[in-house]
């Protein structure tokens, strides 16, 4: 099963023998079978499978050399600075548009931490970085920026943004809970900063019946 997917995902995204050892290593198959996101009820049929693959349970961010005590600002420079591994770790499909992007919604500023374009969803997908446990306000605050993000960024032939926060760790249920009744396409994801999988990552592999089941729909694509 997981010889299969990894020959689908590198026959869509052009990897090269270098990237699928990179993503084999990362642990890639186990982090989009377990990911977290509202798209089955925000987003159209035609781009429900396309998003999902867009988005990650967890990234490995090993490439970043942080403090010990590290900010999100920190963080956030980080990915910058090593932008182009950043862009591979997201997946492939993703073209960097800018970080803190400015948006005026009313008297107020908002700064989104990083605004990604994706090319096959031809959607922008604006990133919040949170070095803590997820929060519920946290998708609250994704809907404003997506929301704003529509009305005065995206082109006419584009379609709707959709948007990733990324938290040191999260409570699946909780996530689930806060996702379930907003109308904005979001996912939910967690980062690490090597290489190495969890124990408790582990624990949460998928049963084989799941993974055969997320298999025969990549191969429907």
């Amino acid at each position: 099963m997981q010889r299969e997917f990894y020959i689908q995902m590198a026959k869509r995204y052009g990897w090269t023998k270098r990237i699928l050892g990179n993503f084999i290593e990362s642990q890639t198959y186990e982090k989009y079978l377990l990911n977290q996101t509202n798209f089955e009820l925000t987003l159209p049929e035609e781009r429900k499978i396309q998003a999902k693959l867009a988005v990650k349970d967890e990234y490995t961010f090993d490439f970043a050399e942080l403090s010990p005590e590290y900010s999100e600002h920190e963080l956030e420079m980080q990915l910058i600075n090593h932008v182009r591994e950043f862009l591979i770790e997201m997946g492939g499909d993703f073209a960097f548009i800018g970080n803190q992007y400015h948006l005026l919604v009313g008297s107020r500023d908002l700064y989104i931490d990083l605004l990604l374009f994706h090319r096959r969803l031809r959607s922008l997908v604006a990133i919040e970085l949170k070095i803590g446990e997820f929060e519920a306000e946290y998708a609250g605050k994704m809907q404003l920026y997506l929301t704003a993000l529509d009305e005065q960024t995206k082109l006419p032939d584009e379609n709707p943004s959709i948007g990733i926060i990324i938290c040191k760790s999260k409570d699946k249920t909780f996530v689930e809970y806060a996702l379930k009744r907003s109308n904005a396409p979001i996912g939910v994801a967690t980062y690490q900063l090597s290489a190495a999988l969890p124990d408790n990552m582990k624990e949460l592999l998928p049963d084989p019946e799941d993974i055969i089941k997320k298999l025969k729909i990549f191969e429907e694509q």
